[in-house]
């Protein structure tokens, strides 16, 4: 599956074996996983892009897609699927090579990521969580149709703080 974006030379799609140099070069960087769930580790290794690669392309409900601009594997993107009475809702989330913060490439790559989870139709709901020292990311989401649902004080321990987190969230009609 290949998705295109708005954005020239920006699609998303599977991630691949030979993406692994540039997953490591981009994903290896502390203001990017200071944006994220511990799941993404810092430092980010060989072995660590070794394990993304297998584990995106295992067989799963879960959507894990590289984002791709001008040929090179700069971010990713997915949903990963709810299980038990959550089985419709899926967590939305989404990183990207800190040079090509503020290009549009987040909004392009989420827009398209969006369409495609309104036609696949196996999820009610999305939902984002976002650090609240993240407001460009909040901004994305906004651009592409979440609504901010609450704001989920002191929430999150990251980078040695207690934060606050803010859920947005985007209503698929079944």
């Amino acid at each position: 599956m290949e998705l295109a974006t708005t954005l020239r030379g920006c699609v998303l799609r599977p991630w691949v074996p030979a993406d692994k140099p540039s997953l490591v070069a981009c994903a290896n960087n502390r203001r990017v996983w200071r944006n994220l769930a511990d799941a993404f580790p810092h430092p980010y290794t060989d072995s660590d892009a070794d394990h993304w690669l297998s584990l995106a392309n295992s067989p799963s409900r879960d959507i894990k897609l590289a984002i791709e601009m001008d040929g090179k594997a700069v971010g990713g993107i997915g949903a990963r699927a709810g299980e038990g009475i959550f089985v419709r809702t899926a967590n939305f989330g989404y990183w990207l090579a800190e040079p090509l913060w503020g290009r549009g490439i987040m909004t392009a790559a989420g827009g398209a990521m969006l369409e495609h989870l309104k036609q696949d139709a196996r999820f009610a709901r999305l939902e984002a969580r976002v650090l609240e020292w993240n407001p460009p990311s909040m901004r994305v989401l906004e651009k592409i149709g979440f609504v901010r649902e609450v704001v989920m004080r002191n929430s999150v321990t990251k980078d040695g703080q207690l934060i606050d987190s803010v859920l947005y969230t985007y209503l698929i009609k079944p």
